[in-house]
Order: C-alpha cells, then structure tokens, then sequence
C-alpha cells in the first residue's frame, strides 16, 4: 500500500511539475519562440526563399524541406531542456524543492515530460504550416502520426543529452551556446535542407555519418511509401541505446547537484 501510494506521488509531483514547466514555457517568448515561432519563420523563409534554386519550385520543394525542418524544430526544442534546468539551478529554485514533500526526482522527471509535450506542439506547428504552404502527403493521416511520434521520440531522446549538459555546464549562456551550435550542425550538415547527391563527397560523407540524416529519410520513406522501413527501426534502436545511456548519467548528476 505504501508503495502505491509513493508511486502516486512521484506521477503527481511529476505532472505538477510538468505544468509548471510548461507556463515557463507560454510565459517566457524566449523559450516559447522554438516551439511555434521557429518552424514557421523557417518553413517560409526557407521554402519561399530557396524551393526554386533547388527543386524549381516551392511545392516540389516541400517533400524535402517539410520532414527536415520537422527534425530541425525538433533538435531545437530538445535543447531548451538543458538550459531551462540550469537556470532552475542557477536561481536556486532546486533548493526550494528539496525542502518541499515531493519525490526527490519530480523536478528532473517534471522537465522532460513538459519536453516531450512541447516535441508535439513543435511537431503540430511544423507540419500544420507545412500543410497551409501547399503540403500534401501522399500516405493516410495514420501515418503521418507515426512520423510525428518518431520525430517526438527522437527529440525526446536527444532531450535527455541536453538535460545532462545542462546540469554539468557552469552556466544557461554557456548551455544555450553549446546547444545553438550542436543544433546548427546536426541540422544544416545532413540532408534537411538538400539531397544527398548534391553535396560534394567531403560533405556527403559526413551527413552519412550524421544520425539527423538517418531520421529524416525514414521519415521521408513512411511518407513516399506508406510503411514501416529499414531505417525507421535503426531510428527507433538508435533513441533507445540513447535513451539507455543517457538517461542513468542525466539522474547520477541530477544527485551530484
């Protein structure tokens, strides 16, 4: 019974701690920006701006642009995990929760739960703007909810990469550089914004071994063909091995501070 009734508290101060992090999020443009304002702004600059040079077109364009900024945001909205956390540090907030009655690891839990709901807003910002620019897949909306899910998965798992880099970093500037330029990379040096076969073998050969690029043609093939592929299970294995890693240290140094 008293196991229970530790275990209904840890759900409770998780989600009490969650809502908490997020009207951080709703109050603060800063952190609300990656989330809603950053896949607009970038869908249209980058399809009106570029669909022409590169597919001659801003709705053949699309295919290509709408799963890489997809992950993008993604990438983006995981990374606020790290320096929201360290803030909290900073500003002695997690002091104050350790003289609170609340499970020891409901800050930390709360955190990356309000990320994985902050993943579904980006996702549904993204492909909601995707849609009104002319978008239109090919494969019923079951499967476009499968992407969604994986591109939320995978943010969620890199979520936990940042989370760790925000509890050893000195500082939230020094978080949310290191997050900015990390982002950055993975995104731009992958096949988000261009094919493949376009980019020099210097390049190419680094985007084959960036994972970004792995994530973005799974979800290119679910939408072109309209099943599970190949490379969407190695995403899936891949956040799980991250997840598995990760995880246990993001905790050890949760205890550490």
């Amino acid at each position: 019974m008293e196991v229970q009734m530790h275990k209904g508290n840890v759900v409770m101060n998780t989600a009490t701690m969650a809502y908490r992090n997020l009207l951080k999020t709703v109050h603060n443009p800063d952190n609300f920006m990656d989330v809603v304002i950053q896949p607009v702004l970038f869908m249209l600059m980058f399809g009106y701006l570029f669909g022409g040079a590169i597919a001659g077109g801003v709705k053949a364009y699309l295919p290509i642009i709408v799963p890489g900024i997809l992950i993008q945001t993604m990438l983006s909205a995981g990374t606020g995990s790290g320096a929201q956390i360290r803030e909290d540090l900073d500003s002695g907030v997690f002091d104050r929760f350790k003289s609170l009655p609340m499970a020891h690891i409901a800050p930390l839990a709360g955190q990356l739960f309000a990320d994985s709901l902050r993943l579904l807003i980006a996702t549904v910002t993204s492909l909601t703007t995707g849609y009104l620019m002319g978008w239109r897949p090919a494969v019923g909306f079951g499967w476009i909810v499968v992407i969604a899910l994986l591109a939320i998965f995978t943010g969620w798992a890199l979520s936990w990469i940042f989370a760790l880099l925000g509890l050893l970093a000195k500082s939230a500037a020094a978080v949310q550089s290191v997050s900015l330029m990390t982002m950055l990379v993975l995104s731009f040096m992958s096949n988000a914004f261009v094919p493949l076969h376009s980019l020099t073998k210097p390049l190419r050969f680094i985007a084959n071994l960036n994972p970004v690029t792995y994530v973005i043609t799974a979800i290119r093939q679910i939408l072109a063909t309209g099943g599970w592929t190949h490379e969407a299970l190695l995403v899936v294995v891949f956040d799980i091995a991250v997840v598995a890693v990760f995880a246990p240290l993001t905790v050890w140094a949760y205890d550490r501070n």
